[in-house]
Formats: C-alpha cells, sequence, structure tokens
C-alpha cells in the first residue's frame, strides 16, 4: 500500500537547516534546465513578478553552485494539506509507517520518502518545462509508475495534477478521497475543505497504522464520516453534517 501526498508552493525555512545533499541523478537533467534561466525567462515561467522570480532563480543558482541548505520535505512545504497534518513528536512506529507508506510527489525528486532532505525550490508540472524533448509528466511517468506497480492499493491524496503523471493503467487504480460537508440538506465541496480533510486524514491513518482499505473506511476526522451509499471502490466519500 502507498499514499501519494502533493508538495506545495508555501515553504518555511524557519527551522534548523541540513548541510548541502547530492541530488538524484533524474534530478540533474532539471537544475541543468533551470539554473541557466534568466529572471525574465523565469518570470514568465512562472508567471511570477520580476522581483520573485529573481529569488526563484537564486534558489536554482544555490543549488547548482552547492551552497544550498536542506530540509526534511514534508516539514519544509508548508501548504494548508500540511498545516492540518500532525507533523511533531511523531513516536518511532509513525516515523516507519510514514517511510514505508507514504510518497510525497515532487516536479524535481520525483516521488520521495517525506523525510527526504530537499531544497527549498518551486516547480510543478503545469510550467510547460521541456527535459529532452518531453514534458515534465513524460519525464517522471516511468519512475513514479515503478514506484507503485507492485502495490495491492494505492490511496491518491494529491490532486489531478499529480494524479496525471502516472500512466492511464495505474490512474485506474488510484483510490481518490472526496470531503463534503452537507448543510440544512445542502452539499458542498471545494479545495478548503479537502486540503484540510487530506491532512487530518493521513495523521489519522498514521496514528492508527492503516494498512487495509476496510480500516480506512472506518475513519472519522473531524467529524466527516464514510457515506457508504456514495462511495465506490475507486472513490471514498467521507461527508461532515452541519446543522
Amino acid at each position: 500500500m502507498k499514499i501519494i501526498i502533493p508538495n506545495a508552493k508555501e515553504m518555511n525555512t524557519n527551522q534548523e537547516p541540513s548541510p548541502f545533499q547530492d541530488l538524484p541523478t533524474d534530478s540533474l537533467p532539471i537544475l541543468e534546465v533551470l539554473s541557466v534561466k534568466e529572471e525574465a525567462e523565469l518570470a514568465r515561467f512562472y508567471k511570477l513578478p520580476l522581483e520573485r522570480a529573481g529569488l526563484e532563480a537564486d534558489r536554482w543558482k544555490r543549488i547548482q553552485t552547492g551552497q544550498a541548505k536542506t530540509y526534511p520535505a514534508w516539514l519544509l512545504y508548508d501548504g494548508l494539506m500540511y498545516r492540518y497534518m500532525s507533523r511533531s513528536d511523531l513516536s518511532k512506529s509513525e516515523q516507519a509507517y510514514l517511510h514505508e507508506h507514504v510518497l510525497l510527489a515532487t516536479g524535481f525528486y520525483g516521488l520521495i520518502p517525506p523525510s527526504t532532505l530537499i531544497y527549498p525550490h518551486r516547480l510543478d508540472f503545469q510550467g510547460g518545462l521541456k527535459i529532452a524533448g518531453q514534458s515534465l509528466k513524460a519525464y517522471w511517468r516511468p519512475a513514479f509508475d515503478a514506484a507503485v506497480q507492485d502495490q495491492d492499493w494505492i490511496l491518491s491524496l494529491a490532486s489531478s495534477e499529480f494524479e496525471q503523471i502516472f500512466s492511464p493503467a495505474i490512474q485506474k487504480r488510484l483510490i481518490r478521497i472526496t470531503f463534503m460537508e452537507e448543510v440544512a440538506g445542502q452539499s458542498r465541496t471545494h479545495s478548503t475543505i479537502s486540503k484540510k480533510g487530506r491532512g487530518r486524514l493521513l495523521s489519522w491513518m498514521v496514528r492508527n497504522q492503516c494498512q487495509t482499505l476496510d480500516h480506512l473506511r472506518s475513519a472519522e476526522v473531524d467529524g466527516f464520516r464514510l457515506d457508504e451509499r456514495r462511495s465506490t471502490e475507486q472513490q471514498l466519500l467521507f461527508v461532515r453534517k452541519l446543522s
């Protein structure tokens, strides 16, 4: 069993860094392309103001020259989903569960265990970057598929942007979670509900050492419970009823 989680644009570097780490071989062609881009080119690539693109240019240069510091990936990323995860004071069994079952999807490092030391950087799969004539999704697809190919089940706590990196055959096997609120008989779901729910659900799985789909289906987090009637084998709907 593997659980796929996304990276995040928000990052927290207000923590103790670790020294420079050698990059994985698959990351080097990506660094080669991005480290030579000028600020104006990166501004267009990221769709950012020039001054903010300058920060990204500096990050790539620092990685290229061996000056960058590293941080555990799941502590560096600080998006909404991550802020709703329990990330401190974990037991040894909880840390082992994360290392064995959770894979964090990134455009620069591929699929990595959450504790992997990485450099602050910004890279998603929507910018049109070409690596050896391939899109970033196509470049990473063989490695993403290989990482989960032999798993009995694969839970996606990521968005479609990350799911589409996998081949169609793997995508058909993904089990997805939807979080929905019901207020006065009206149903609603949006990205904030989903991101908070995914973070809480992952922490529930870690805390309870969840290994099976039956166990997952029994989860209750922040008042969300599985709606058996509206769920399917590949799509689990968790509903919270509000008065």
